[in-house]
C-alpha cells in the first residue's frame, strides 16, 4: 500500500501527483483529523501545494471529499459508486468525512479500524516478550497509520505495560476511556479526580461480584493506566491515605469524572514508574526494605525476570550460589514467594526481615 509520505518531495511532477489528489486528501484527513481535531478547506489546499506540489482550490477539495465518501461506502458495503451516492443522498449520516460546524472544519469521523481496535493491537505488541524492540516499533508504526497523529500520541503514552495483555472486556474499555479523559491535558483540560464503586467476590455467589464498603464510592486522583498479567490497573493517589494505590479497572463500576483538580502530583513525581510497577506487581505492596537474598545459580533467569537488572545488585556468593540486593516491599505475599523456592533461596539481611520470615513460617506450622 502506498502511503502519502512516500510521495512527499518525490519530484514526479505536478501532473503525476495531480492524479493522486483524492487519495492524498484522504490520507491527509486520516492522519491529521479525528472527532476532536478538524482542518479547513484552506488547510488542505495548503498541504497539497506545500507538501505534494499539487494545484488545489477549495471547490476542488470539496468535490474530492464527496467522491471519497462515495468510494469509502462503496468499498465497505460492496456496492457501486452510483449506489453509494444514492445512499448518501438518502442519509448523510453515512458520510465518513464530515464538516463539523462547531469546530468549523473537516474531519474523518469513521475509520476502517476504530481507535480502540488499534489501541488494543498496539498494547498487545508492546506486551509481547518474543518481539524485539525494533520489530515492535515497526509493527506499531504500521498500525498507527490507521489513526490520527493525535490518537497515535495517546495510544503510545496512555498505558505503562509490564506484562502480556489479554483483556477485551468492553466494561474495562469503557472505564479506561473515562479514566483517560480524566487524565487528559488536551485543549487546556486540567486533569481531574474520579469516583467509582469497587467490586469484590463473595463466597456466597462467585458468579456475581458485590460492592465493597457497602457501595460507598472511592474518590481518587488518577495518574497512569497499567497492564499486568492480563489485567488493567489504575495507579491513583488516594486522598485518604495520602499515598499511591493501584485499583483493578475491571472491578470498577460507575466511573464518574468529578470536575475537581486531582491531588498528589508531588507524590507521583517522586517515583520511577517502571521500578514502582515492577515492585508493586511482584510483591503486592508493603513496607519497602533493601534486602539481600541468596539463590542457587539455576534460578538466575527467574530472579532477573522478577526483579530486572537496573538498580539491582547481583553478586557471586560461591560456585553454587548468587545473591541479589534490591528494594522490595515486604509482605506475607513476598514471604510466600520466597517460601516457594524451598531450600533453594535464603534471605540474608536485614535481620528484621529474616525474623519476619521465620515468624511467617511459625504461623504456618501452627496450622498443622
Amino acid at each position: 500500500m502506498i502511503m502519502a509520505k512516500e510521495l512527499e518531495g518525490s519530484g514526479r511532477g505536478k501532473k503525476h501527483n495531480q492524479k493522486m489528489k483524492p487519495f492524498l486528501v484522504y490520507q491527509y484527513l486520516l492522519r491529521h483529523t479525528d472527532e476532536n481535531h478538524t482542518i479547513t478547506g484552506e488547510d488542505i489546499c495548503s498541504a497539497m501545494t506545500d507538501t505534494y506540489d499539487i494545484e488545489a482550490e477549495r471547490r476542488g477539495i470539496y468535490r474530492d471529499i464527496d467522491e471519497i465518501n462515495k468510494a469509502l461506502i462503496a468499498f465497505e458495503e460492496g456496492i457501486s459508486i452510483e449506489e453509494a451516492a444514492e445512499w448518501i443522498e438518502d442519509d448523510e449520516s453515512l458520510k465518513k468525512i464530515i464538516f463539523d460546524k462547531h469546530q468549523k472544519g473537516f474531519c474523518l469521523r469513521q475509520r476502517h479500524y476504530d481507535y480502540t481496535d488499534i489501541q488494543l493491537l498496539v498494547e498487545s505488541i508492546y506486551a509481547s516478550k518474543y518481539l524485539s524492540e525494533s520489530q515492535a516499533d515497526r509493527l506499531i508504526k504500521v498500525l498507527c497509520e490507521f489513526v490520527s497523529e493525535f490518537q497515535e500520541k495517546k495510544i503510545r503514552h496512555n498505558a505503562i505495560l509490564t506484562d502480556r495483555v489479554k483483556t477485551n472486556n468492553s466494561g474495562v474499555l469503557n472505564n479506561i476511556e473515562k479514566i483517560d479523559a480524566a487524565m487528559s491535558k488536551e485543549d487546556k483540560h486540567i486533569p481531574e479526580k474520579i469516583s467509582f464503586k469497587y467490586l469484590k467476590y463473595s463466597i456466597s455467589n462467585l458468579n456475581q461480584q458485590v460492592e465493597r464498603r457497602h457501595g460507598s464510592r472511592y474518590e481518587v486522583s488518577p495518574y497512569a493506566l497499567l497492564i499486568n498479567d492480563g489485567n488493567y490497573y489504575l495507579l491513583a493517589y488516594n486522598d485518604y491515605v495520602k499515598d499511591l494505590r493501584t485499583y483493578r479497572v475491571d472491578r470498577m463500576k460507575d466511573v464518574k469524572l468529578l470536575g475537581v483538580e486531582r491531588e498528589g502530583k508531588e507524590v507521583f513525581n517522586k517515583i520511577n514508574l517502571k521500578n514502582y510497577t515492577q515492585r508493586v506487581f511482584s510483591m503486592f505492596g508493603g513496607e519497602q526494605e533493601r534486602i539481600t537474598i541468596q539463590f542457587i545459580n539455576p534460578l538466575l533467569d527467574t530472579v532477573v525476570d522478577r526483579f530486572g537488572k537496573k538498580g539491582m545488585l547481583y553478586n557471586v556468593v560461591d560456585d553454587r550460589h548468587f545473591s541479589i540486593t534490591a528494594p522490595i516491599e515486604i509482605s506475607d505475599q513476598f514471604y510466600g514467594w520466597v517460601l516457594g523456592f524451598g531450600n533453594k533461596a535464603k534471605i540474608l539481611k536485614p535481620q528484621k526481615v529474616v525474623d519476619g520470615f521465620t515468624a511467617y513460617l511459625d504461623k504456618i506450622r501452627k496450622l498443622y
